[in-house]
């Protein structure tokens, strides 16, 4: 279903990252999906991601699963930087990889997702490797992360944000850090996936997120699984069609949207020109005008 390979990502100016590749055997889409970890940006490693990039190779995508430095190594805001600079390694190694630099997503979990959505919409504020000149992600898949960030009040316990930020945060560092603060017509199409018993980043997070991401005028899909809790994709019963909607998402928002569309158009009584109908009351007053 796959080939596993390794690459690194070579940097002047900070140690190098590892990527673990994994290459479709067949019916590959051209596509590249970027997968980054969670872990509250303290824990976590690429490798966590192997079980999902094999499920997502066996769709025809090539899963690539990145390292960042974590908080212990590096302060904030290296972390975006890292990720920032595997997104540009992999746009200009599109051709090398078998993959269209027009088709690359971003799917993170938790401090990951936090991740993706900051590398998919800033303009670089916090340095780091330049994108090619058209260098955009395709598309956001993110897994409950947090959609705002904010910093403990007087007398919380400890909290990863504050662990994120350092002890100088503000405010507004956190709301530069955060997700919702970067949502525009411009952002990529997003799929949101949550767990409804989720206490860590509750789902009601991931609906207000949601109407935002509309609200902006993005494409966007919210996927909410009844009972579970945080990180509840990586559970063996659970992975498998997490992963069918994470790639289906990714075929209809990026590999071959127009063909989705046509589909619907040509298909779907529902979405064919003067469909509904006007109701009788209306019908009956046009006619007697």
């Amino acid at each position: 279903m796959y080939l596993a390979t390794n690459a690194v990502v070579s940097r002047s100016d900070a140690r190098s990252l590892n990527l673990d590749l994994y290459h479709p055997d067949k019916d590959a889409l051209g596509a590249a999906i970027i997968l980054i970890h969670g872990g509250g940006w303290m824990f976590g490693d690429r490798k966590e991601m192997a079980e999902y990039a094999r499920e997502l190779a066996g769709f025809g995508f090539t899963a690539i699963a990145a390292e960042y430095r974590l908080l212990g190594e590096a302060a904030w805001p290296a972390q975006i930087v890292d990720i920032r600079d595997v997104v540009a390694w992999v746009m200009t190694h599109a051709a090398d990889l078998g993959v269209s630099a027009e088709k690359i997503a971003l799917v993170g979990f938790s401090a990951g997702g936090q991740l993706a959505f900051l590398a998919a919409g800033t303009n670089d504020p916090f340095g780091g490797a330049d994108y090619p000149a058209d260098g955009k992600v395709a598309a956001v898949v993110s897994a409950f992360a947090p959609p705002e960030l904010h910093l403990p009040k007087s007398g919380d316990p400890p909290s990863p944000v504050a662990a994120l930020l350092g002890p100088a945060a503000t405010e507004a560092m956190a709301r530069a850090a955060s997700p919702l603060t970067y949502l525009s017509p411009a952002f990529p199409p997003t799929l949101l996936l949550s767990g409804t018993k989720d206490a860590m980043v509750p789902h009601q997070a991931q609906l207000a997120l949601f109407a935002a991401l509309e609200g902006a005028g993005v494409s966007a899909d919210l996927r909410l699984y009844h009972g579970h809790t945080h990180e509840f994709t990586r559970l063996p019963s659970m992975l498998g069609p997490v992963m069918a909607d994470v790639a289906l998402f990714l075929k209809r928002a990026m590999v071959d949207p127009a063909h989705y569309a046509l589909e619907n158009e040509t298909l779907n009584p529902f979405a064919k020109p003067g469909f509904p109908p006007p109701p009788p009351s209306a019908a009956r007053a046009d006619a007697a005008a």
